[in-house]
């Protein structure tokens, strides 16, 4: 018993001493979760990837398939796939309204979504915008 009495306080202080050192020394830096992020933070969590695609969804009136290649052999999407030209010209897009709202409207580049011109501004449910022709008779 006197022998565990003297053991005891030696182990709790090296499991303190390396509890301590382990929380001092810096983390391994986490890979990103997502791949083939060109816009988009490559550190972005899934949660604001998952709102982001879902205001896609909503503005454009499509479902992921329409950016995302399917997997041949699974009913299953290959998002970090380039295969399918919507979602190079998705990147363009958000490139776009990043910089009207920067240039117009005082946003920055520090924010994720576009605070004022988003995707439905012009989309309005509809894969690709419609001109309205009435108001450009008008204009004319």
């Amino acid at each position: 018993m006197k022998k565990f009495n003297k053991i005891l306080p030696v182990i709790s202080s090296i499991l303190f001493i390396i509890t301590a050192i382990s929380a001092v020394l810096p983390n391994k830096a986490i890979p990103p979760k997502f791949k083939n992020l060109k816009v988009l933070p490559k550190n972005i969590s899934e949660a604001a990837l998952d709102k982001i695609m879902d205001n896609f969804n909503y503005a454009l009136g499509v479902s992921c398939d329409y950016c995302h290649a399917k997997n041949d052999k699974a009913d299953e999407l290959k998002f970090a796939s380039d295969a399918k030209p919507e979602k190079n010209m998705a990147r363009k897009m958000m490139l776009m309204t990043y910089d009207v709202n920067i240039k117009y409207f005082g946003g920055t580049k520090d924010r994720i979504e576009p605070q004022t011109i988003k995707c439905i501004t012009c989309h309005r449910q509809k894969p690709y915008p419609e001109i309205d022709s009435s108001e450009n008779k008008k204009e004319r």
